[in-house]
């Protein structure tokens, strides 16, 4: 039988039916506490059924995944794009989804299409510099038991080895703010379970730590529904954390949930918290769909049919954010603490705006305001602190300067900018993390780490069957995350993210040693040119050779130090 087998990079995309013809890679430097990720593809004449371990001297820091495929239906949302830097602009399967090998009774079949291995290896923080193997053995299932240690040449074995190389430098703690907007209704709804039943909190825990595994460490809390991707009159499954009842003029509100889900998110490492928007989503026009009891109803006291500005909804707000600041104190994370006020106004919207922000931005204190818009009036007019931008506007920011500067992306820019979907080639994800330290930016957010709905939330979608909120966006965009029978399945663009967040992480490593000024500098020699999110190069290997020589240049400055 005929068997090929390739270890690459984990920038390379390899479907189905494409040839293994890639550029092979055996060896890798990396610093003490870093993630190394990259794949083992794998074709045979006929199904052959492996039965794969694995055998290295970072005991526990590996982890292996099968590379499943997600389903494109809607590649990319506009015409035209002929010479675009995309795979494929077709229709079709794309490797992405990652299933723990274990799952699978550490067996995979190997056949006439690709089969991927994702191996995954977390160095240890304390992983003293030196030289360690990963070995990945593949053997036909029923033999593994009677294989001997030393029959590591015989025939009906496969094996696999990675040479790393840890540098005596650890990777300092993540610099960048990064928030993928966490959907907890949507988890119900795809598990079929009872909103903040124990099965529920039991998911929200695991899409947490899946969410954090991945370098998210910021997470959208749902103090109340949050106002985002719901069509105007309709509401989303409640999914509200404070209990609220209204007395009068005076409003008394439970917080058991909301410690809750703080604790979850503590317990999982995430540093960062924003409370949902306070207003309705494009121009804050309308109060957020709010549930209250009063005289033992419980129904919607604010949404649609409440304007933003009403003398109820302003008496409601001061209270409700000044408890909401009591609590955040008690847990002791109001200073890691952000608040949203409407989420991407146009200029259209920017009195409606002004208004909203001129009610809340007195009423939360030294937490910071954030929004995702990508005009610079905003700004320049007092009425954002943090603006959170499009890549496709950045640089119109740049320019000023700004000193709360965020970027992200969302269902565009489609043409030349970074972005992360399904049809993209993982260059173009990867390439974030040099740009967010070369124009220093504080956090990056995207709109979609579970976003399992059609567009603007009519109903729940298959997220297996449609990738693009059923047509409307380009695939990937609405999900990093695939539920699983009891869980949340990672991705290639979710692992990819994070390699991008490391590449960040070591050029703060760097710039302890050379400085900032430096550190730039070394970038935009290795591009040619000045890097922008606009204009950069536009394959693997410019990322893999910065990064090595980034990591080569910290471990000379590391012997002259000793």
């Amino acid at each position: 039988m005929n068997f090929e087998i390739v270890q690459v990079s984990s920038l390379e995309k390899v479907r189905a039916q494409d040839s293994l013809k890639r550029d092979e890679m055996y060896k890798k430097t990396v610093l003490a506490g870093e993630r190394l990720s990259y794949q083992i593809c794998m074709k045979a004449d006929g199904p052959v059924d492996l039965a794969v371990s694995v055998e290295s001297e970072l005991p526990g820091a590996v982890r292996l995944y099968l590379v499943r495929d997600a389903y494109m239906d809607m590649p990319v949302t506009e015409g035209n794009m002929e010479g675009e830097d995309y795979i494929t602009l077709e229709p079709g399967f794309m490797p992405d989804i990652l299933v723990p090998l274990e799952e699978q009774g550490n067996r995979m079949m190997v056949s006439r299409k690709t089969t991927t291995v994702w191996v995954k290896v977390d160095v240890p923080k304390d992983t003293p510099a030196g030289d360690y193997r990963v070995k990945v053995r593949m053997v036909p299932a029923g033999l593994q038991e009677a294989l001997p240690p030393s029959a590591e040449e015989a025939s009906f074995m496969v094996c696999q080895v990675m040479d790393i190389h840890v540098i005596p430098v650890s990777l300092p703690e993540q610099r960048l703010i990064y928030t993928r907007w966490f959907y907890a209704d949507c988890i119900a709804v795809q598990h079929d379970v009872e909103i903040y039943s124990e099965k529920h909190w039991e998911l929200i825990d695991k899409y947490i730590a899946a969410a954090a595994d991945v370098g998210v460490n910021m997470i959208l809390v749902p103090i109340h529904t949050p106002p985002l991707d719901t069509a105007i009159g309709i509401t989303r499954p409640c999914v509200q954390l404070v209990d609220i009842e209204k007395k009068g003029d005076r409003y008394e509100f439970s917080f058991g949930k909301f410690k809750r889900f703080i604790d979850i998110c503590k317990k999982n490492g995430i540093r960062y918290f924003e409370m949902a928007h306070m207003f309705s989503q494009w121009g804050a026009k309308c109060a957020p769909n709010i549930s209250v009891t009063e005289n033992g109803k419980k129904d919607y006291l604010f949404g649609w049919h409440v304007a933003a500005d009403s003398k109820e909804y302003v008496n409601f707000l001061g209270q409700y954010i000044a408890a909401i600041s009591r609590e955040l104190e008690a847990e002791g994370i109001s200073e890691q603490t952000y608040f949203h006020i409407s989420d991407e106004p146009s200029l259209q919207a920017m009195e409606t705006y002004r208004t909203a922000s001129h009610i809340m931005r007195p009423l939360i204190g030294d937490s910071k305001a954030f929004d995702a818009l990508s005009n610079y009036d905003f700004y320049e007019k007092g009425l954002i602190e943090c603006p959170v931008t499009s890549v496709e506007h950045i640089h119109d920011f740049l320019e000023h300067e700004v000193e709360n500067q965020w970027a992200y992306y969302c269902c565009g820019p489609v043409r030349v900018f970074p972005n992360s979907f399904l049809a993209m080639p993982s260059h173009r994800i990867r390439i974030l993390g040099f740009l967010l330290y070369r124009y220093n930016i504080k956090g990056f957010l995207h709109w979609g780490l579970n976003f399992f709905n059609s567009c603007v939330s009519k109903y729940p979608i298959n997220p297996y069957i449609t990738t693009s909120a059923d047509g409307v966006f380009s695939s990937g965009d609405p999900f990093i995350l695939y539920p699983s029978r009891d869980g949340a399945y990672s991705s290639i663009r979710g692992e990819v993210t994070y390699e991008a967040v490391q590449d960040m992480d070591i050029c703060c490593a760097l710039e302890r040693h050379i400085g900032r000024e430096a550190v730039v500098v070394m970038i935009d020699s290795a591009a040619g040119r000045t890097l922008r999110f606009d204009d950069y190069p536009k394959n693997k290997e410019f990322l893999e050779g910065l990064r090595a020589a980034m990591v080569e240049k910290l471990e000379g400055l590391s012997a002259q130090a000793r």
